[in-house]
C-alpha cells in the first residue's frame, strides 16, 4: 500500500527543500503507521473514458434517485490530472424545473468543508506559524480547561481525538438570527471532555471550527476572508464559498434542499460552526480542489500545499486499531478493491455527498445528492462502490474461517454504544436509541443490526483473523479488541469513532423493558379507571374506600396521567428530531416544560410509592392492593430511567 515511512519522507524533503522544511517534518508521528494489507489487483475491465463514465451513471442515476425518492445530484470525477466527467442529475428546483448542472448548481458538502479547513491550517502549519502538537491554547483568547493531564493539540483536533463529547445543539439552523461570531460560537458551545486526548477517536464538529478559528486567530483574517483569499482564489473557485447567507452572486445557482422528492423544498441550512460544514460549492468547482491535493498542492498556476506538506497531510496519523483504516490530518483512509483512498463525507440534514481521492490511480470522485431521501441504505456509498467495481473490479480473497469463530462469536456478542455520543446531556437517551447490536450467527459468523446490505438484510461478517472480520462476500471488516479495563472495543473502518461495549445499567433490553413496563402500567391504569367506575356502578359494587383514602387514589391516577404527559413530551422530542427539526431555542423550551411537568411527576411518585404501602396495610381487596403495587413499580422504573438518562438534568447544553 501507498504508505510513507519517516526516513522515505525525509529523504524527499531533502531532495525537495532541504533544510527549510525540517520543522514542519517534525511534527510526523512515528507510531500507528501500518495499513491493512491489499492483494494483488486484477486488469480493469472498462476503460475510464468519459463516454463510458456517461453510459454507466446514465443507467444508474436516474433509477436511484427515483426509488430512494431524492430530487438531484452532481458527480464529478477526475482522472490524470483531467476532469474526466462532470455531470448533474435530476433537479435542483422541484417546482421551477430548474435542472442540476455540473458547472453551475451549488450543493452544500456539508463536513467535506472541512478539507478547507484542515488545508488552510496545514499552510499556516508549513509557515511556521501553528505548530500540530502545540497546545490550542497557545493559539486562543480563551481555554479549553486542562483535563487528563493532557493538552488537546492541533493533531488531536484534526485526527478527531480531542476527547470532546458530541456537541449538536445550535449547530445547524434553518434561519441566520441564532448566528454568532465564530469566537462568541466557541466560548458559549464548548463541549465536556470525556475521554484523554489522542486515544480515543470521537468525531468532533466542535474541534474542527476551533481549528478554523484558530486560523483566523493566527493569520489575523476573518477565516471566510483568508479561505477565499488562499485557497478559493488560488484554485479559481468562483462558485465556491463558506459565507451564509450565500453572496448576491451566488444565490440563484444554490440548489434546493429536500428531505424527500415528494416533499416541499426546505429553508436554506445556516451553519453556525461554520469551518466544519458551512461549504456551498458547484461540481466543476470541487474537481479544482481533488486535482490540487492529487498533484501535490499544484493546480494551474497555484500552489497552494509544498508537496511534502500534502504528504504529510495524506499520511496515517492515528489508528486505533493498526488492522482497520486510520485518520490522515482531516483526510481519512478507505481500503476498498484493493486501492488505499482517502476523503471524506459531508452531511446537513437535506444535502449528502462524498469524496474520495484514489492517488495511486490519480482519481478523484465527488457526489452530492440535494435530499435525505428513504435513507434506507447509503446511495451514495452504493454508487461509490459499484462505480470502484465497475473501473477497479476485485474479489476479496477467500481467507480461513477461524478454528475458535464461534467461540468467539460468543464472546463479541453484546451491545455497543459509539464513542461519538452526547454523554451525561439532557439528550444522552439519543445514545440508547443508536446502539449497535452483534449477535452470533449458527455458522460462527456473526451479525451486527447497524450493518445492513442495500436490501435491508443484515451483512454476515466472518472471522478471519483473531477477533478480525470481514463482511462475507463483501469488503467491510470490524475488529474487536479490549480498553485497559476489559471492556470489549468494536472498531470499524470508519477511523473517527469506535464502538464501546454498552455498560449493563445502559443496555437496550434493561431501559427498554423498564420503559415498557412504566408506560404500559401508566396506560392501563388511565384506561381502566373510567372502565372499572361504569363496571361498579352497573354491578352496584360501590368502592368501600375511607374518604382519605379515596382522594389519594384520585391522587395516585391523576399523578399516572401525568407520568403519560411526561413520557409523550419526550416521545414527541425524539420524533422531531429524527424527522429532521433542528435542536435550537424552540426545542430548549419545550424540554424545559416536559422537565416541569417530570419533576411534578417524580413528586407524584413519592405519593404513589406512600399510597402503595398505606394500601397494603389496610383491610383492602387483594387486586386493589396489587393494582397501586405495580403502580408504584411503574413510578420506580421511570424515575430511574429519568435519572439515568439525565432527562431532567438543569444544564441545556448538549
Amino acid at each position: 500500500m501507498a504508505q510513507h515511512t519517516a526516513v522515505w519522507m525525509r529523504a524527499t524533503l531533502a531532495v525537495l527543500l532541504g533544510l527549510l522544511a525540517v520543522p514542519l517534518w517534525a511534527q510526523v508521528p512515528q507510531e500507528n503507521r501500518k495499513l491493512p494489507v491489499a492483494p494483488t489487483r486484477p486488469v480493469p475491465t472498462h476503460d475510464m473514458t468519459a463516454s463510458d463514465i456517461e453510459a454507466f451513471l446514465d443507467g444508474l442515476m436516474p433509477l436511484q434517485l427515483a426509488q430512494d425518492n431524492i430530487a438531484g445530484a452532481v458527480i464529478v470525477v477526475v482522472k490524470d490530472g483531467n476532469v474526466v466527467f462532470q455531470k448533474g442529475y435530476g433537479y435542483a428546483d422541484i417546482a421551477k424545473k430548474r435542472p442540476v448542472t455540473a458547472d453551475a448548481t451549488l450543493f452544500r458538502v456539508g463536513s467535506i468543508s472541512k478539507l478547507f479547513t484542515w488545508t488552510a491550517v496545514m499552510q499556516l502549519v508549513e509557515q511556521g506559524k501553528v505548530n500540530l502538537d502545540a497546545d490550542v491554547n497557545d493559539y486562543l483568547d480563551f481555554k479549553i480547561s486542562a483535563k487528563y493531564g493532557k493538552p488537546i493539540t492541533v493533531r488531536n483536533l484534526m485526527t478527531h481525538t480531542p476527547g470532546f463529547n458530541e456537541a449538536i445543539k445550535g449547530l445547524i439552523a434553518n434561519d441566520g438570527n441564532s448566528m454568532q461570531p465564530l469566537g462568541d460560537y466557541l466560548k458559549t458551545h464548548i463541549p465536556a471532555r470525556i475521554y484523554p486526548p489522542g486515544t480515543i477517536p470521537a468525531y468532533s464538529n466542535y474541534g474542527a471550527t476551533l481549528a478554523g478559528y484558530i486560523v483566523q486567530r493566527v493569520s489575523g483574517q476573518p477565516f471566510d476572508d483568508y479561505i477565499e483569499q488562499h485557497i478559493l482564489q488560488p484554485l479559481n473557485m468562483s462558485r465556491t464559498t463558506f459565507r451564509q447567507p450565500l453572496p448576491a452572486g451566488l444565490k440563484p445557482f444554490m440548489s434546493e434542499g429536500y428531505m424527500r422528492a415528494s416533499q416541499p423544498a426546505k429553508p436554506f441550512e445556516f451553519v453556525a460552526a461554520w469551518p466544519a460544514g458551512s461549504v456551498a460549492a458547484s461540481g466543476l468547482d470541487m474537481t479544482h480542489f481533488m486535482l490540487a491535493h492529487l498533484q501535490n498542492g499544484h493546480y494551474g498556476n497555484a500552489q497552494i500545499l509544498r508537496p511534502e506538506t500534502v504528504q504529510m497531510m495524506h499520511s496515517r496519523q492515528f489508528g486505533y486499531d493498526p488492522r482497520l483504516n486510520g485518520m490522515c490530518l482531516g483526510f481519512y483512509e478507505e481500503v476498498r478493491n484493493g486501492h488505499r483512498i482517502i476523503g471524506h463525507g459531508g452531511d446537513t440534514v437535506y444535502f449528502h455527498s462524498d469524496l474520495h481521492l484514489m492517488q495511486d490511480a490519480n482519481l478523484g470522485f465527488f457526489v452530492s445528492y440535494n435530499s435525505q431521501g428513504k435513507a434506507e441504505s447509503s446511495a451514495r456509498g452504493e454508487l461509490w462502490h459499484r462505480f470502484l467495481d465497475r473501473y477497479f473490479p476485485y474479489t476479496p480473497p477467500p481467507g480461513e474461517t477461524m478454528a475458535s469463530a464461534k467461540d468467539d462469536a460468543k464472546t463479541v456478542s453484546s451491545s455497543y454504544i459509539s464513542s461519538r455520543r452526547t454523554e451525561g446531556t439532557v439528550l444522552s437517551f439519543l445514545d440508547l436509541a443508536s446502539q449497535a447490536k452483534v449477535s452470533p450467527n449458527a455458522d460462527g459468523s456473526i451479525s451486527i443490526n447497524l450493518a445492513l446490505s442495500p436490501n435491508g438484510e443484515p451483512k454476515h461478517f466472518r472471522e478471519i483473523g483473531k477477533l478480525l472480520y470481514r463482511e462475507v462476500d463483501g469488503q467491510d471488516l470490524f475488529a474487536f479488541d479490549r480498553d485497559s479495563s476489559g471492556r470489549l472495543v468494536m472498531g470499524l473502518d470508519y477511523p473517527f469513532m469506535i464502538f464501546q461495549q454498552t455498560p449493563s445499567l445502559e443496555s437496550i433490553p434493561l431501559n427498554l423493558t423498564l420503559l415498557i413496563f412504566a408506560l404500559a402500567m401508566f396506560i392501563l391504569i388511565a384506561l381502566l379507571w373510567p372502565v372499572a367506575a361504569i363496571v361498579r356502578r352497573h354491578y352496584g359494587r360501590p368502592l368501600e374506600l375511607s374518604p382519605a383514602n379515596r382522594r389519594l387514589r384520585l391522587l395516585v391516577h391523576l399523578v399516572t396521567l401525568l407520568e403519560i404527559v411526561f413520557a409523550a413530551g419526550w416521545i414527541s422530542v425524539l420524533t422531531t428530531l429524527s424527522g429532521g427539526e433542528l435542536p435550537g431555542p424552540g426545542l430548549d423550551t419545550r424540554i424545559r416544560i416536559f422537565q416541569i411537568v417530570g419533576w411534578l411527576g417524580i413528586l407524584g411518585a413519592l405519593l404513589v410509592l406512600y399510597a402503595a404501602f398505606r394500601f397494603l396495610r389496610e383491610p383492602l381487596g387483594r387486586w386493589f392492593k396489587i393494582y397501586n403495587v405495580l403502580a408504584a413499580l411503574a413510578c420506580i422504573a421511570l424515575v430511574w430511567f429519568v435519572f439515568n438518562w439525565h432527562l431532567l438534568r438543569f444544564s441545556l447544553q448538549y
